[in-house]
Protein backbone atom coordinates (compact mmCIF):
# COMPACT_ATOMS: atom_id res chain seq x y z
CA UNK A 1 0.00 0.00 0.00
CA UNK A 2 1.17 3.17 -0.94
CA UNK A 3 1.76 6.15 1.43
CA UNK A 4 -0.60 8.20 -0.53
CA UNK A 5 -3.25 5.72 0.52
CA UNK A 6 -5.96 7.40 2.17
CA UNK A 7 -6.88 4.50 4.50
CA UNK A 8 -3.37 4.85 6.02
CA UNK A 9 -3.07 5.67 9.74
CA UNK A 10 -7.22 5.36 9.53
CA UNK A 11 -8.82 1.88 9.78
CA UNK A 12 -12.60 2.56 8.04
CA UNK A 13 -13.58 5.32 10.87
CA UNK A 14 -15.45 7.43 8.01
CA UNK A 15 -14.11 6.25 4.92
CA UNK A 16 -17.31 4.65 2.95
CA UNK A 17 -15.45 3.02 0.44
CA UNK A 18 -14.42 0.42 3.26
CA UNK A 19 -12.47 -1.89 2.78
CA UNK A 20 -10.62 -4.72 4.94
CA UNK A 21 -9.16 -3.80 7.87
CA UNK A 22 -6.99 -6.21 8.66
CA UNK A 23 -4.77 -5.69 6.25
CA UNK A 24 -2.53 -2.67 6.36
CA UNK A 25 -0.03 -0.72 8.94
CA UNK A 26 -1.23 -0.22 12.70
CA UNK A 27 -3.67 2.28 13.49
CA UNK A 28 -1.63 5.35 15.17
CA UNK A 29 -4.59 6.44 17.11
CA UNK A 30 -5.29 3.31 18.64
CA UNK A 31 -1.44 3.59 19.99
CA UNK A 32 -2.00 6.64 21.19
CA UNK A 33 -5.07 5.88 23.08
CA UNK A 34 -3.54 2.91 24.71
CA UNK A 35 -0.53 5.19 25.97
CA UNK A 36 -2.83 7.58 27.32
CA UNK A 37 -4.00 5.05 29.32
CA UNK A 38 -1.14 3.27 30.73
CA UNK A 39 -0.19 7.02 31.63
CA UNK A 40 -3.37 8.19 33.29
CA UNK A 41 -3.02 5.11 35.12
CA UNK A 42 -0.27 5.71 36.87
CA UNK A 43 -0.90 9.22 38.12
CA UNK A 44 -4.61 7.63 39.52
CA UNK A 45 -7.26 9.02 36.70
CA UNK A 46 -10.00 6.60 35.47
CA UNK A 47 -8.71 5.02 32.62
CA UNK A 48 -12.65 4.72 31.27
CA UNK A 49 -12.52 8.32 31.41
CA UNK A 50 -11.42 9.49 27.86
CA UNK A 51 -13.99 11.97 27.42
CA UNK A 52 -15.96 12.24 23.66
CA UNK A 53 -15.33 14.18 20.63
CA UNK A 54 -17.19 16.33 18.37
CA UNK A 55 -16.78 14.10 14.98
CA UNK A 56 -19.57 11.30 14.70
CA UNK A 57 -20.24 11.07 18.18
CA UNK A 58 -16.83 8.34 18.82
CA UNK A 59 -15.30 8.83 22.10
CA UNK A 60 -12.00 6.79 20.96
CA UNK A 61 -10.88 9.99 18.60
CA UNK A 62 -10.87 12.20 21.36
CA UNK A 63 -7.20 12.80 22.62
CA UNK A 64 -7.55 12.21 26.44
CA UNK A 65 -6.56 15.34 28.85
CA UNK A 66 -3.74 15.69 31.39
CA UNK A 67 -4.88 16.09 34.87
CA UNK A 68 -2.05 18.87 35.73
CA UNK A 69 -2.77 18.71 39.62
CA UNK A 70 -2.04 14.96 39.69
CA UNK A 71 1.03 15.04 37.37
CA UNK A 72 2.59 18.12 39.91
CA UNK A 73 1.78 15.49 43.38
CA UNK A 74 3.87 12.90 41.22
CA UNK A 75 6.51 15.28 40.61
CA UNK A 76 6.39 16.58 44.33
CA UNK A 77 7.00 12.66 45.44
CA UNK A 78 9.65 12.53 43.27
CA UNK A 79 11.50 15.77 44.05
CA UNK A 80 11.23 14.61 48.13
CA UNK A 81 12.52 11.11 47.51
CA UNK A 82 15.75 12.68 45.99
CA UNK A 83 15.81 15.30 48.72
CA UNK A 84 16.39 12.52 50.99
CA UNK A 85 18.77 10.66 49.36
CA UNK A 86 20.80 14.21 48.65
CA UNK A 87 21.15 14.99 52.55
CA UNK A 88 21.36 11.20 53.15
CA UNK A 89 24.78 11.28 51.09
CA UNK A 90 26.33 13.85 53.82
CA UNK A 91 26.30 10.75 56.36
CA UNK A 92 29.85 9.67 56.74
CA UNK A 93 32.34 7.65 59.51
CA UNK A 94 35.35 8.64 60.22
CA UNK A 95 37.80 5.25 62.03
CA UNK A 96 39.65 5.42 65.03
CA UNK A 97 43.08 5.75 63.15
CA UNK A 98 41.62 8.94 60.95
CA UNK A 99 40.49 12.10 61.10
CA UNK A 100 37.94 13.79 58.45
CA UNK A 101 38.32 17.47 57.41
CA UNK A 102 35.61 19.04 56.04
CA UNK A 103 35.36 21.58 52.99
CA UNK A 104 32.84 23.62 52.25
CA UNK A 105 32.93 24.80 48.60
CA UNK A 106 37.07 23.64 48.14
CA UNK A 107 38.07 25.86 51.63
CA UNK A 108 38.82 24.11 55.12
CA UNK A 109 35.95 24.31 57.37
CA UNK A 110 36.58 22.27 60.42
CA UNK A 111 38.56 18.90 61.23
CA UNK A 112 36.50 16.34 62.60
CA UNK A 113 37.14 12.88 65.16
CA UNK A 114 36.59 9.18 64.89
CA UNK A 115 32.68 8.49 64.72
CA UNK A 116 29.44 8.54 62.31
CA UNK A 117 29.64 12.14 61.14
CA UNK A 118 27.30 14.24 58.63
CA UNK A 119 28.05 17.53 56.56
CA UNK A 120 25.78 19.15 53.52
CA UNK A 121 25.79 17.26 50.43
CA UNK A 122 27.98 18.00 47.88
CA UNK A 123 28.21 20.24 46.28
CA UNK A 124 28.31 22.52 49.34
CA UNK A 125 30.27 20.71 51.46
CA UNK A 126 32.90 17.52 51.03
CA UNK A 127 35.17 15.39 53.53
CA UNK A 128 38.79 13.66 53.09
CA UNK A 129 39.55 11.02 55.33
CA UNK A 130 43.07 11.08 56.55
CA UNK A 131 44.60 8.23 58.21
CA UNK A 132 47.29 9.29 60.86
CA UNK A 133 48.72 6.00 62.24
CA UNK A 134 49.74 4.54 58.84
CA UNK A 135 53.46 3.99 58.66
CA UNK A 136 54.65 5.37 55.43
CA UNK A 137 57.94 4.40 53.46
CA UNK A 138 59.79 6.11 51.23
CA UNK A 139 63.16 4.65 49.51
CA UNK A 140 65.80 6.86 48.36
CA UNK A 141 69.24 5.71 46.35
CA UNK A 142 67.23 2.67 45.13
CA UNK A 143 63.41 1.30 44.46
CA UNK A 144 62.34 -2.13 45.58
CA UNK A 145 65.34 -3.58 46.26
CA UNK A 146 69.12 -2.60 46.83
CA UNK A 147 69.88 -3.97 43.14
CA UNK A 148 67.84 -0.97 41.62
CA UNK A 149 69.90 1.84 42.52
CA UNK A 150 68.98 5.19 41.24
CA UNK A 151 72.75 6.55 41.06
CA UNK A 152 71.18 10.14 41.05
CA UNK A 153 70.13 10.19 44.65
CA UNK A 154 72.79 7.52 45.81
CA UNK A 155 75.89 9.18 45.34
CA UNK A 156 77.06 11.66 47.81
CA UNK A 157 80.44 13.67 48.18
CA UNK A 158 82.19 13.25 52.04
CA UNK A 159 83.89 15.38 53.42
CA UNK A 160 87.59 14.06 52.35
CA UNK A 161 86.37 14.35 49.08
CA UNK A 162 85.15 10.38 48.05
CA UNK A 163 82.54 9.11 46.88
CA UNK A 164 79.70 7.32 48.27
CA UNK A 165 76.80 5.06 47.20
CA UNK A 166 74.53 5.46 50.23
CA UNK A 167 70.51 4.10 50.15
CA UNK A 168 68.17 4.37 53.26
CA UNK A 169 64.54 4.88 53.60
CA UNK A 170 62.13 6.82 55.80
CA UNK A 171 59.11 6.33 57.56
CA UNK A 172 56.54 8.70 58.61
CA UNK A 173 53.71 9.61 59.79
CA UNK A 174 50.83 12.46 59.94
CA UNK A 175 50.44 14.85 62.67
CA UNK A 176 48.37 17.08 61.28
CA UNK A 177 45.44 16.06 58.34
CA UNK A 178 44.93 20.16 57.63
CA UNK A 179 48.76 20.56 56.54
CA UNK A 180 48.94 17.53 54.74
CA UNK A 181 46.02 18.04 52.65
CA UNK A 182 46.52 21.72 51.80
CA UNK A 183 50.73 22.49 51.90
CA UNK A 184 51.35 19.50 49.75
CA UNK A 185 50.88 18.67 46.56
CA UNK A 186 52.79 15.38 46.96
CA UNK A 187 53.73 14.30 50.26
CA UNK A 188 56.20 11.29 49.20
CA UNK A 189 58.18 13.46 46.88
CA UNK A 190 58.05 16.36 49.83
CA UNK A 191 59.83 13.94 52.01
CA UNK A 192 62.24 12.51 49.63
CA UNK A 193 64.22 15.79 48.49
CA UNK A 194 63.81 16.65 52.62
CA UNK A 195 65.20 13.39 53.14
CA UNK A 196 68.03 13.56 50.85
CA UNK A 197 69.31 16.99 51.60
CA UNK A 198 69.70 16.11 54.73
CA UNK A 199 71.52 13.14 54.55
CA UNK A 200 73.70 15.16 51.44
CA UNK A 201 74.33 18.21 54.58
CA UNK A 202 75.64 15.02 57.17
CA UNK A 203 77.94 13.10 54.71
CA UNK A 204 79.28 16.31 53.37
CA UNK A 205 80.53 16.99 57.25
CA UNK A 206 81.53 13.52 57.50
CA UNK A 207 84.51 11.03 56.72
CA UNK A 208 84.37 8.29 54.36
CA UNK A 209 85.39 5.94 56.94
CA UNK A 210 83.31 7.09 59.58
CA UNK A 211 80.08 7.28 56.90
CA UNK A 212 80.70 3.61 55.92
CA UNK A 213 81.89 2.02 59.53
CA UNK A 214 81.63 3.31 62.63
CA UNK A 215 79.13 5.91 62.26
CA UNK A 216 76.48 5.00 60.24
CA UNK A 217 73.95 4.84 62.88
CA UNK A 218 75.03 8.40 64.17
CA UNK A 219 74.72 9.37 60.41
CA UNK A 220 70.93 8.51 60.43
CA UNK A 221 70.33 10.19 63.63
CA UNK A 222 71.53 13.49 62.78
CA UNK A 223 70.06 12.78 59.13
CA UNK A 224 66.58 12.07 60.99
CA UNK A 225 66.76 15.25 63.14
CA UNK A 226 67.66 17.68 59.89
CA UNK A 227 64.78 16.23 57.77
CA UNK A 228 62.43 16.72 60.24
CA UNK A 229 63.34 20.30 60.60
CA UNK A 230 63.09 21.19 57.16
CA UNK A 231 59.14 19.79 56.99
CA UNK A 232 58.47 21.71 60.37
CA UNK A 233 60.05 24.30 58.17
CA UNK A 234 57.88 23.89 55.26
CA UNK A 235 54.59 23.43 57.52
CA UNK A 236 54.63 19.72 56.13
CA UNK A 237 52.64 18.17 59.16
CA UNK A 238 54.68 15.09 58.73
CA UNK A 239 56.40 13.50 61.45
CA UNK A 240 59.80 11.30 60.73
CA UNK A 241 59.95 8.05 62.58
CA UNK A 242 62.93 6.34 61.04
CA UNK A 243 65.83 6.35 58.86
CA UNK A 244 67.32 3.46 57.99
CA UNK A 245 70.44 3.21 56.00
CA UNK A 246 70.16 0.38 53.84
CA UNK A 247 73.59 0.54 52.60
CA UNK A 248 76.68 2.75 52.38
CA UNK A 249 79.67 1.37 50.02
CA UNK A 250 82.02 2.78 47.58
CA UNK A 251 80.91 3.50 43.83
CA UNK A 252 81.08 0.00 41.75
CA UNK A 253 84.15 1.58 39.78
CA UNK A 254 86.42 1.79 42.36
CA UNK A 255 85.23 -1.07 44.40
CA UNK A 256 88.01 -3.15 43.99
CA UNK A 257 90.21 -0.77 45.00
CA UNK A 258 88.58 0.35 47.70
CA UNK A 259 89.17 -3.21 49.16
CA UNK A 260 92.31 -3.12 48.68
CA UNK A 261 92.83 0.08 50.54
CA UNK A 262 90.33 -1.80 53.10
CA UNK A 263 92.59 -5.15 53.28
CA UNK A 264 95.54 -3.55 53.62
CA UNK A 265 94.13 -0.86 56.76
CA UNK A 266 93.65 -4.08 58.41
CA UNK A 267 97.33 -5.14 58.28
CA UNK A 268 97.81 -2.33 58.97
CA UNK A 269 95.90 -2.20 62.20
CA UNK A 270 97.12 -6.08 62.96
CA UNK A 271 100.73 -4.96 63.05
CA UNK A 272 99.87 -1.89 65.09
CA UNK A 273 98.50 -4.33 67.91
CA UNK A 274 101.06 -6.61 67.72
CA UNK A 275 103.63 -4.36 68.21
CA UNK A 276 101.58 -3.21 70.78
CA UNK A 277 101.28 -6.55 72.88
CA UNK A 278 105.14 -7.02 72.67
CA UNK A 279 105.86 -3.40 73.78
CA UNK A 280 102.89 -4.24 76.93
CA UNK A 281 105.46 -7.44 77.28
CA UNK A 282 108.57 -5.85 77.47
CA UNK A 283 108.09 -2.33 78.96
CA UNK A 284 107.14 -3.76 82.18
CA UNK A 285 109.17 -6.35 82.69
CA UNK A 286 112.48 -3.03 81.77
CA UNK A 287 110.30 -1.17 83.80
CA UNK A 288 110.20 -3.94 86.68
CA UNK A 289 113.71 -4.19 86.73
CA UNK A 290 114.43 -0.76 86.75
CA UNK A 291 112.39 -0.28 89.68
CA UNK A 292 114.41 -3.06 91.12
CA UNK A 293 117.69 -1.03 90.87
CA UNK A 294 116.72 1.84 91.91
CA UNK A 295 115.53 -0.03 94.92
CA UNK A 296 118.68 -1.57 95.54
CA UNK A 297 120.77 1.28 94.89
CA UNK A 298 118.24 2.87 97.37
CA UNK A 299 119.45 0.27 99.82
CA UNK A 300 122.62 0.26 99.15
CA UNK A 301 123.32 3.95 99.68
CA UNK A 302 120.73 3.97 102.95
CA UNK A 303 123.40 1.44 103.95
CA UNK A 304 126.61 2.76 103.55
CA UNK A 305 125.41 6.31 104.81
CA UNK A 306 124.16 4.55 107.88
CA UNK A 307 126.95 2.57 108.56
CA UNK A 308 129.31 5.66 107.51
CA UNK A 309 127.51 7.51 110.33
CA UNK A 310 127.55 4.81 112.44
CA UNK A 311 131.70 4.47 112.35
CA UNK A 312 131.69 8.51 112.48
CA UNK A 313 129.65 8.55 115.57
CA UNK A 314 131.80 5.19 117.21
CA UNK A 315 134.63 7.23 116.46
CA UNK A 316 133.88 10.13 117.97
CA UNK A 317 132.64 7.94 121.43
CA UNK A 318 135.91 6.60 121.44
CA UNK A 319 137.62 9.55 120.98
CA UNK A 320 135.67 10.72 123.58
CA UNK A 321 137.07 7.93 125.86
CA UNK A 322 140.85 8.74 124.72
CA UNK A 323 140.72 11.58 125.66
CA UNK A 324 139.81 11.18 129.22
CA UNK A 325 142.20 8.37 129.68
CA UNK A 326 144.41 7.42 126.62
CA UNK A 327 146.74 4.54 128.32
CA UNK A 328 143.41 2.58 128.82
CA UNK A 329 142.09 3.32 125.64
CA UNK A 330 144.92 2.10 123.84
CA UNK A 331 145.84 -0.71 125.40
CA UNK A 332 141.78 -1.86 125.25
CA UNK A 333 142.30 -1.20 121.21
CA UNK A 334 145.62 -3.43 121.35
CA UNK A 335 143.65 -6.10 123.14
CA UNK A 336 140.60 -5.95 120.87
CA UNK A 337 143.02 -5.71 117.34
CA UNK A 338 144.95 -9.07 119.09
CA UNK A 339 141.36 -10.64 119.36
CA UNK A 340 140.00 -10.19 115.98
CA UNK A 341 143.95 -11.54 114.64
CA UNK A 342 143.90 -14.55 116.94
CA UNK A 343 139.83 -15.49 116.22
CA UNK A 344 141.38 -16.21 112.33
CA UNK A 345 144.09 -19.43 113.50
CA UNK A 346 144.16 -22.06 115.67
CA UNK A 347 148.03 -21.87 116.70
CA UNK A 348 149.47 -19.32 119.19
CA UNK A 349 152.76 -18.96 119.76
CA UNK A 350 154.27 -17.17 122.61
CA UNK A 351 157.48 -16.30 123.69
CA UNK A 352 157.83 -16.44 127.44
CA UNK A 353 160.45 -14.53 129.39
CA UNK A 354 163.77 -15.91 130.50
CA UNK A 355 163.62 -18.74 128.09
CA UNK A 356 164.91 -18.64 124.65
CA UNK A 357 162.56 -21.96 123.39
CA UNK A 358 158.85 -21.05 121.76
CA UNK A 359 156.05 -22.42 123.94
CA UNK A 360 153.34 -24.39 121.72
CA UNK A 361 150.06 -23.31 123.05
CA UNK A 362 147.41 -25.95 121.13
CA UNK A 363 144.53 -24.03 121.79
CA UNK A 364 142.20 -26.11 119.34
CA UNK A 365 143.17 -29.56 121.22
CA UNK A 366 142.13 -27.50 124.69
CA UNK A 367 138.79 -26.09 123.03
CA UNK A 368 138.30 -29.96 121.69
CA UNK A 369 139.03 -31.54 125.16
CA UNK A 370 136.60 -29.03 126.64
CA UNK A 371 133.32 -30.88 127.90
CA UNK A 372 131.14 -27.69 128.60
CA UNK A 373 130.39 -25.27 125.82
CA UNK A 374 131.96 -22.63 127.89
CA UNK A 375 135.34 -21.94 127.89
CA UNK A 376 137.73 -22.57 130.63
CA UNK A 377 138.62 -19.84 132.97
CA UNK A 378 142.58 -18.85 132.51
CA UNK A 379 143.24 -20.44 136.10
CA UNK A 380 142.75 -23.68 134.71
CA UNK A 381 145.13 -23.67 131.93
CA UNK A 382 148.01 -25.96 131.77
CA UNK A 383 151.02 -25.16 133.59
CA UNK A 384 152.45 -24.71 130.34
CA UNK A 385 150.07 -22.47 129.01
CA UNK A 386 149.41 -20.15 131.90
CA UNK A 387 151.28 -16.73 131.43
CA UNK A 388 153.83 -15.92 133.68
CA UNK A 389 152.97 -13.40 137.01
CA UNK A 390 155.08 -10.26 134.92
CA UNK A 391 153.87 -9.21 131.72
CA UNK A 392 156.10 -10.92 128.84
CA UNK A 393 157.63 -9.21 126.31
CA UNK A 394 158.58 -9.70 122.97
CA UNK A 395 162.00 -9.11 121.33
CA UNK A 396 160.25 -6.37 119.61
CA UNK A 397 158.95 -5.13 123.37
CA UNK A 398 155.52 -5.73 122.69
CA UNK A 399 153.71 -6.48 125.62
CA UNK A 400 151.60 -10.10 125.24
CA UNK A 401 148.16 -10.27 125.30
CA UNK A 402 146.14 -10.77 128.02
CA UNK A 403 143.87 -13.51 128.41
CA UNK A 404 140.40 -11.99 129.79
CA UNK A 405 138.46 -14.43 131.64
CA UNK A 406 135.27 -12.56 130.59
CA UNK A 407 135.86 -12.46 127.09
CA UNK A 408 137.58 -16.27 126.98
CA UNK A 409 133.83 -17.49 125.96
CA UNK A 410 133.81 -15.19 122.90
CA UNK A 411 137.39 -15.96 121.96
CA UNK A 412 136.98 -19.54 121.67
CA UNK A 413 133.75 -19.53 119.71
CA UNK A 414 134.89 -17.07 117.30
CA UNK A 415 138.35 -19.31 116.97
CA UNK A 416 136.37 -22.66 116.70
CA UNK A 417 134.37 -20.82 113.73
CA UNK A 418 137.97 -19.99 112.22
CA UNK A 419 138.92 -23.34 112.72
CA UNK A 420 136.29 -25.05 110.70
CA UNK A 421 136.25 -22.38 108.33
CA UNK A 422 140.04 -23.47 107.72
CA UNK A 423 139.22 -26.95 107.91
CA UNK A 424 136.49 -27.20 104.83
Amino acid sequence: MSLNDPKWGNRGGDDKRGGDGNQGPPDLEELWRDFNRRLSGMFGRDPGRNGGGSGGGDGGNRIPEFNFRQVGGGIGLIAAFAAVIWLASGFYIVDASQRGIVLQFGRFLEATEPGLRWRLPYPVQSHELVNLTGVRTVEIGYRGSERNKVLKEALMLTDDENIVNIQFAVQYILKDPQQYLFNNRNADDSVIQAAETAVREVVGKSKMDFVLYEGREQVAANAQKLTQEILDRYATGIQVSKVTMQNAQPPEQVQAAFDDAVKAGQDRERQKNEGQAYANDVIPRARGAASRLFEEADAYKSRVVAQAEGDASRFKQVYTEYAKAPEVTRQRMYIDTMQQVFSNTTKVMLDARGSGNLLYLPLDKIIQSTAVPSAAPVADLPQMARPASAPATTENNISPPRVDALSGESRTRESTRSRERGER
